[in-house]
């Protein structure tokens, strides 16, 4: 997992093309941005969302197998908490369509709290629980990057 501010993405263009052209368009993207899917380029696409944060994310941790996730609210604030992927459990079966497994009993557990110019970046080995509230749940609006690899 990495975190960090959008005034220091260029730091990440020596690191991959694609993580970059995607927190170019979070650089970019105005809180008006229409709900829904945006091509980015041929590996990278934006989906913006809106839903409530919540105290307790009930399908626990998820994680995917061929995509890296960037995740920014651009409106609101939302916890998300991480864990490495090794040695938990499967609560629901991966599925290939979506891309992703949710697993339960994290070995060890932190969380990051992005908006506000923060973003995060979850690798296949980052399990990772979004949607948790920081302080009480708030309609946020989400722009979740997904880099295929």
């Amino acid at each position: 997992m990495i975190a960090d501010s959008l005034k220091n993405i260029d730091i990440y263009k020596g690191v991959s093309e694609d993580i970059y052209a995607g927190l170019v368009f979070l650089r970019d993207a105005k809180p008006d941005i229409e709900l829904g899917e945006y091509p980015v380029n041929a590996n990278v696409k934006a989906l913006v969302s809106e839903y409530m944060t919540k105290e307790v994310f009930e399908r626990g941790y998820e994680a995917h197998r061929h995509v890296i996730d960037i995740q920014y609210p651009i409106i609101g604030l939302e916890r998300v908490k991480w864990s490495p992927l090794p040695g938990m459990s499967v609560n629901i079966e991966y599925d290939e369509a979506k891309d992703r497994a949710f697993y339960l009993s994290p070995s060890q557990e932190t969380y990051v709290d992005i908006g506000n110019a923060i973003f995060a970046i979850f690798f296949p080995e980052d399990a990772h629980s979004p949607q948790h509230c920081v302080v009480e749940p708030e309609m946020i609006k989400k722009i979740t990057i997904k880099v295929s690899i």
